[in-house]
C-alpha cells in the first residue's frame, strides 16, 4: 500500500528520480559503448521527458508517426526518425515536406514501390531515407540481401540514403533475446554490405530496443533506439531486463472490492491496456508485492490475486501495479503525475497521445 496523493484513482504516475536514473544509465551505457542514442518517444509522448534525454547526449528522436514527429518538432526538437515505412498519401507527404522545412527528417522505406512514392513527393524537401530491414521480427521491412535494391531506388528518386535499421522484436521473448540480438547484427551486416555494394554509404546502421540493448554487436550496430527503457514495466522485469526498483512509472488504483485472496481495483484495460503476450505471468505486477498479479481485466476492474499468507489491502487503499505493456498504457492518459519522495511535484501532459496518422 502506499500514501494517497491528493487525486482520484486511477492514474499514471512517474517517479522522476527512478526515470532519471534509468535515462542516465543508458545514456552512459551508449556513451561507453561508442554508438548514438536515439531514443523512441513513442514510449512517453512527453516533450519534457525527451529534453532530458537530449540533454544526457541523445542525438535525437525516434518516432513511429508523421503526427508523433509534429508534436515533437512543435515542441522544438530538430532532429527526428519516423522509423516506420511511411505510404506517403497527399496530404501526408505534404505534412512531412513541411516537417523537413524545420527539422531534420529521417523516414523509414522497405520496397522499391514506397521508395518511388516517396521520391515523388519528397525530392528535393532534404529529407533522407533509411531502408527498414526484417531481421527476425515477421514485421515490416525488407530481406536483408534486398536492401540495396531499395536503397537504389529511393536514390534514383531523388531521396538521400542514410542508412539502414530494423527492430529485433522477436526478442520479447525469455528464451530468443540473445538470438534476436544475434539475428540484428547479422542482418544488418547483409544490408549495409549490399547497399554499399550498389555504389551507396550506409552510415548509419540503428536497431537495438528495450530487451536486446545489453546483448546489441556495436561493432555493427551504430545507433540504439530504444523506448521502454524510460519507465521500464511488468514485461521487461519478467525478461530478465531490469529489477521492481527500476519501474519509474506505475498506475496508482484503489481497492473497490475483495473476496478471498483476490482485490478488484479501479484500473482496467482502459489505464492499464490489454497486452499479454503469451509467456506473461499477468496482465501486470505489483512492485511492492512481487508475487501478486492482475489475473482478469475488464475496461474498469483489475482482479489482482495474492500469494496464500499475504495480507490484502483494506477496501479503500490505493496499490500501485506495473502494465504489462507501458507503451500502451501512457497513449490512454492525458497527462502523468510527476511524483518525487512520494510528492507530488509536477504534471505532464502526453502531448503525442493519439498522434497515430
Amino acid at each position: 500500500m502506499i500514501d494517497s496523493l491528493p487525486m482520484d484513482t486511477p492514474f499514471l504516475a512517474v517517479d522522476v528520480d527512478v526515470m532519471d536514473r534509468n535515462l542516465r544509465r543508458a545514456a552512459d551505457d551508449a556513451r561507453s559503448r561508442g554508438v548514438a542514442l536515439r531514443p523512441h518517444a513513442k514510449t512517453h509522448k512527453v516533450p519534457e521527458i525527451a529534453r532530458r534525454q537530449l540533454a544526457l547526449g541523445a542525438v535525437g528522436l525516434t518516432v513511429a508517426t508523421v503526427g508523433e514527429a509534429e508534436v515533437f518538432a512543435d515542441a522544438g526538437f530538430t532532429d527526428i526518425f519516423i522509423a516506420y515505412p511511411v505510404w506517403p498519401s497527399e496530404s501526408r507527404a505534404k505534412r512531412m515536406r513541411a516537417l523537413a522545412e524545420r527539422v531534420s527528417l529521417r523516414v523509414g522505406v522497405d520496397s522499391v514501390e514506397s521508395a518511388e512514392a516517396l521520391g515523388r513527393m519528397l525530392e528535393g524537401s532534404g529529407a533522407q531515407v533509411l531502408v527498414e530491414i526484417d531481421s527476425g521480427h515477421r514485421r515490416s521491412g525488407v530481406a536483408p540481401d534486398q536492401a540495396g535494391v531499395v536503397a537504389a531506388s529511393a536514390d534514383r528518386a531523388g531521396l538521400p540514403v542514410a542508412g539502414v535499421f530494423t527492430f529485433p522484436g522477436h526478442g520479447y521473448s525469455p528464451t530468443a533475446l540473445r538470438q534476436a540480438a544475434q539475428d540484428e547484427s547479422d542482418a544488418v551486416s547483409i544490408a549495409a554490405f549490399v547497399v554499399e555494394r550498389a555504389g551507396l554509404q550506409a552510415p548509419v546502421r540503428s536497431g537495438g530496443s528495450s530487451p536486446t540493448r545489453a546483448a546489441t554487436d556495436t561493432e555493427v550496430i551504430n545507433e540504439l533506439r530504444p523506448g521502454v527503457y524510460v519507465f521500464n514495466d511488468s514485461q521487461q522485469v519478467e525478461l530478465g531486463v531490469c529489477d521492481w526498483s527500476d519501474i519509474a512509472l506505475t498506475a496508482h488504483a484503489t481497492v473497490v472490492s475483495r473476496r478471498g485472496q483476490q482485490v478488484i481495483v479501479d484500473a482496467g484495460s482502459k489505464i492499464l491496456g490489454a497486452d499479454r503476450p503469451a509467456w506473461a505471468t499477468g496482465y501486470g505486477r505489483l512492485p511492492d508485492v512481487a508475487d501478486a498479479r492482475v489475473v482478469a481485466l475488464s475496461e474498469h476492474h483489475a482482479t489482482v490475486h495474492y500469494p496464500d499468507g499475504a495480507a490484502l489491502p483494506e477496501l479503500g487503499s490505493i496499490i500501485r501495479i506495473a502494465p504489462n505493456h507501458i507503451c500502451a498504457a501512457v497513449n490512454l492518459v492525458d497527462e502523468l503525475v510527476v511524483v518525487q519522495g512520494g510528492t507530488m511535484v509536477d504534471r505532464w501532459a502526453v502531448a503525442a497521445r493519439g498522434a497515430n496518422s
